[in-house]
């Protein structure tokens, strides 16, 4: 009688629960759970349980039944009722022979358990045979399937990782063959790099894009956000609009097209199939939603990356500061990490004459400048008022103060000068010994007349 597998799973439960005095539960694999469809008997059910936990787990992992005469000395029970002593599991396979769930029962009473095991293993024979019949264990809900990408972009730790969950997520929830991400960049809308190895239709969408230019992604874009979403009937003989013609040369036959984000930094997502489907109002309603959390999600990181740099960097030249900075010499290469400690020279009568905002813009012009002589590779610190750090990789000391005489020469470039004190790292040396090293040959060029480059001796 029954006409899905969980009406099947439901007449088994309460038929055995008229003749056996026990706690009655199946559980079927739906996605990468084992979740429970039907019970019996029970004040609390396990709704869910992962495919290697419990009882339940180990005989829908192994596919062979299990009883039990003593839970307590079985360490896989998982307790529900403090009343119960003993427990029958066994597996609900298809005719192949392949577990596609558990049928469980637990007592709290004495039982003839060989008896009910029989019993219990022709019930889960039938069972298996009828819902392979009915097409198998229960799916997921497409709100279902949406909750749980959900969760995987909310948690994703990089902008790839997102990007990569929400196209898996479009085509899971949507059922169709391809997902396409466009987001506007600084120079305008572009495709979000592909994630993992995108099928032929996929392929062909991100060519034809390409191919078209800025142009039509544009348009693409701000089609959805003037518009709001649309999709396609699926039916033949309809031309697309201009700004969809490169997707019908991909072969696109089927299209729901949703904005993302605020029309100024957003974009839109596509997703297409080459067949030809007939979406409805609920589909599309479920990519809006994934779209807004995607967004939220990437909104969030952006902001994240954001703060990190600030943190990171001085706000008034933009360079690394003394917390990464620290974290760099700590790394130094002993014989081969050049320390550059640079101090601007007659800085506060700049300062005191022409007050401070020309400090701030000498600052960052010798900033530029110093940035501008090191080489590709080499890292220039703000690490007080005037006072900067290079940290660079040399093979000798002879090249760590040709570096330090080209900032010298940049220096000059501006109108100003600075004093440079060079220091390469001991074998066990402390970096903030070498650091102080670097700090007193500075004072030794400060000494001995500035605008000039001294290596440490010591």
């Amino acid at each position: 009688m029954a006409s899905t597998a969980v009406e099947a799973c439901q007449w088994t439960v309460s038929t055995l629960a008229r003749h056996a005095p026990a706690t009655i539960s199946v559980l079927l694999q739906v996605h990468d759970r084992l979740r429970c469809v039907a019970a019996t008997g029970s004040w609390q059910v396990f709704s869910t349980v992962p495919p290697k936990s419990g009882i339940v787990g180990r005989v829908y992992a192994s596919g062979a039944g299990a009883t039990v005469p003593d839970v307590a000395d079985d360490p896989d029970y998982l307790p529900l009722r403090p009343d119960v002593t003993a427990e029958i599991c066994v597996p609900v396979c298809d005719p192949a022979g392949r577990p596609i769930g558990v049928l469980d029962l637990q007592w709290s009473e004495p039982a003839e358990l060989d008896r009910w095991r029989e019993t219990a293993e022709r019930l889960a024979d039938r069972l298996g045979a009828r819902i392979t019949a009915l097409g198998g264990p229960p799916a997921e809900s497409r709100s279902e399937k949406l909750l749980r990408h959900a969760t995987a972009m909310t948690s994703a730790p990089t902008e790839w990782d997102l990007m990569t969950a929400a196209i898996g997520a479009a085509r899971d929830v949507s059922t169709l063959a391809a997902a396409v991400l466009v987001l506007h960049g600084r120079r305008g809308p572009r495709l979000s790099a592909p994630t993992g190895a995108p099928g032929e239709l996929e392929s062909r969408i991100r060519a034809e894009l390409t191919e078209a230019g800025a142009g039509p992604l544009g348009r693409i874009v701000t089609r959805a956000h003037r518009h709001g979403s649309a999709y396609t009937l699926g039916e033949a003989g309809h031309p697309p609009t201009d700004e969809y013609l490169p997707l019908a040369r991909a072969g696109v036959r089927t299209l729901v097209s949703v904005p993302v984000g605020p029309p100024d930094s957003g974009g839109v997502l596509l997703v297409a199939d080459e067949r030809l489907l007939k979406p409805d109002p609920t589909t599309v309603n479920l990519i809006e939603l994934l779209a807004g959390q995607a967004w939220g999600a990437l909104d969030r990181l952006r902001t994240l990356a954001q703060l990190r740099e600030q943190a990171s960097s001085d706000p008034l030249t933009g360079l690394r500061h003394t917390g990464p900075f620290g974290r760099r010499i700590a790394a130094a290469t002993p014989g081969r990490t050049a320390l550059l400690a640079i101090d601007v020279d007659g800085f506060k009568t700049v300062n005191d004459t022409y007050g401070h905002q020309a400090g701030d813009r000498l600052l960052v012009s010798l900033a530029r400048a110093l940035e501008g002589a090191l080489r590709h590779g080499d890292e220039l610190y703000r690490t007080g008022g005037d006072e900067f750090v290079a940290v660079i990789e040399v093979s000798r000391p002879e090249e760590a103060v040709r570096i330090a005489e080209r900032l010298t020469e940049a220096a000059r470039r501006t109108g100003r000068t600075i004093s440079v004190g060079v220091a390469l790292p001991h074998p066990g040396e402390p970096a903030e010994v070498t650091l102080r090293r670097a700090d007193q040959a500075l004072y030794t060029a400060k000494r001995q007349g500035r605008d000039a480059v001294r290596l440490s001796a010591a």
